[in-house]
């Protein structure tokens, strides 16, 4: 992909993260992701999603930052929601929670191949404070 059809992607795939769109979701992430740190395949992906999804309905996120280079997406984004379901073994606590994302995507055939990037700490911590 060119650089400007890399950045439009990434507008869709930001879409169909705020719309909590699995199935659309699925369609961007190769089934093989892999992923540092975390368990790798779209399944393991969006399984978390859904989690997040459960316990922020209203999650979503802004992009503050992209950066493209051949196929590779660094990416800024700030993300926010109000904790109203369970999350990770946290009740809820109709806190609104506010973090600054990053992540870094390989991009192949319009689907990711790879990603790292900042986890659930900066969620976690506010939730506990």
């Amino acid at each position: 992909m060119e650089p400007w059809e890399t950045r439009e992607w990434f507008a869709d795939y930001l879409d169909a993260l705020n719309r909590h769109d699995l199935a659309a979701l699925r369609s961007l992430i190769d089934p093989s992701v892999r992923r540092a740190h975390r368990p790798a395949g779209v399944d393991a992906w969006l399984f978390e999603l859904e989690e997040l999804f459960d316990g922020f309905p209203e999650w979503r996120w802004k992009r503050i930052q992209l950066v493209v280079e051949e196929d590779r997406i660094a990416a800024h984004l700030r993300a926010s929601g109000t904790h109203t379901g369970a999350f990770r073994g946290v009740a809820p606590t109709r806190r609104h929670v506010n973090v600054a994302e990053f992540g870094f995507y390989r991009v192949v055939g319009g689907r990711i191949v790879e990603f790292t990037g900042s986890g659930d700490d900066g969620i976690l911590a506010q939730l506990a404070g």
